[in-house]
């Protein structure tokens, strides 16, 4: 068993940097000869900056779960280690998909590509959270604080199961547009992270 508090911190570690590399990808215009306009420039990147702020959202509502489930714990496990190393290896590649749907979004080959490969990665993500989660839940309830009864567990697992569906039709509208998956997961980041909405326990939970 480890101490939930090393877990945590290297998860915010990480996820730190996943958020910080998002805003490298967005480019400062080189000065062209001939004194090119700055503005037409900066507006020119505008899908640079679309795909930064869904993605800084939504690796904040990873940041934002993953506290709340790490708070139901009391310790991690081996196999809770191995599904939070994978969830992290994810989030790492976040800031590269974000890059590719920014370069290729208004490309006329490798745009829908592109997209699917941009959801998919946030689908992934979503996966291996659930999983994570029914581990926790199901697999080793010892690791959870005792006042989790049953009927909590499994209203944490059916909303985080519900919480694939999403990113399944944002990952398979890139096939017809990558326009389409952005727009839609946008809309997912912000419905997510409305404190209404969000992922964190209610108030009887831990």
């Amino acid at each position: 068993m480890m101490d939930k508090s090393r877990l945590e911190a290297f998860s915010d570690g990480v996820i730190a940097i996943a958020i910080t590399l998002l805003v490298l990808e967005i480019k400062v215009p080189v000065p062209a000869e001939g004194g090119a306009d700055l503005t037409g420039q900066l507006a020119h990147q505008w899908p640079s900056y679309a795909a930064y702020v869904v993605s800084f959202l939504t690796i904040g509502v990873i940041w934002i779960n993953h506290h709340a489930t790490i708070r139901r714990i009391r310790a991690a496990d081996h196999t809770l280690l191995v599904f939070n190393l994978l969830l992290l290896l994810v989030v790492g590649v976040l800031p590269w998909t974000t890059a590719l749907l920014a370069e290729y979004l208004r490309e006329p080959h490798g745009a829908n590509l592109t997209a699917m490969i941009y959801g998919g990665s946030f689908l992934l993500v979503t996966m291996l959270f659930y999983l994570l989660q029914r581990h926790i839940l199901f697999g080793r309830n010892h690791l959870l604080h005792d006042h989790i009864d049953d009927t909590a567990r499994r209203r944490i697992d059916r909303r985080n199961r519900l919480g694939l569906a999403p990113y399944v039709v944002a990952t398979a509208a890139g096939a017809w547009s990558a326009y389409l998956t952005l727009a839609l997961c946008a809309l997912i980041a912000v419905y997510y992270a409305l404190p209404s909405t969000a992922y964190e326990a209610p108030t009887n939970e831990p």
